[in-house]
């Protein structure tokens, strides 16, 4: 039978964990503590899995059920939810700002410190407020000539060499 969010609210905390069913493999794992977690059991190639999807109520029971649904629906096209997910958080980490900070902190030893300076605040103020909260995978080429013509049009030069105004 389905959970209400009333019952989730209230899991009562006990002596020993204990989980709440929803269905679809969906569980409220309540430890404790106090804590209660949403996870889903599932089987892929023969083998039982867990999938945690976050802590209630930072993750509601909606979003819970959702993330289930996508969870299944990855398993009907044969693929592991617990893999897809991984991947999803990687991809999510890997965005432009973390690689051009990480990028510029590699080249900052072999670099003039005034210089160095001058990159990432240009990086700052133009590039990662309109790219920089993006995965990588996902920039377009569009937007990075969105992003240079900005530039250009305060009266930036875009060039190997050195701006027309800094």
């Amino acid at each position: 039978m389905a959970l209400k969010e009333l019952e989730v609210k209230y899991a009562a905390i006990r002596s020993r964990a204990y989980k709440l069913t929803d269905g679809g493999g969906l569980h409220l794992f309540v430890q404790p503590n106090g804590s209660k977690l949403w996870r889903m059991k599932y089987r892929f190639a023969g083998k039982e899995k867990l999938l945690s999807f976050g802590k209630y109520p930072d993750f509601p029971l909606a979003a819970a059920r959702t993330k289930r649904d996508e969870a299944r629906a990855c398993l009907a096209e044969g693929r592991d939810p617990g893999v897809a997910q991984a991947e999803e958080q990687q991809a999510a980490e890997r965005t432009f700002e973390k690689i051009a900070r990480n990028w510029q902190a590699n080249r900052a030893g072999g670099l003039n410190a005034a210089h160095a300076q001058r990159v990432i605040s240009r990086m700052e103020r133009d590039v990662f407020p309109a790219i920089g909260h993006r995965p990588l995978t996902e920039i377009s080429v569009p937007e990075i000539l969105d992003m240079i013509r900005k530039i250009e049009a305060r009266g930036l030069s875009i060039s190997a060499g050195a701006p027309t105004n800094a």
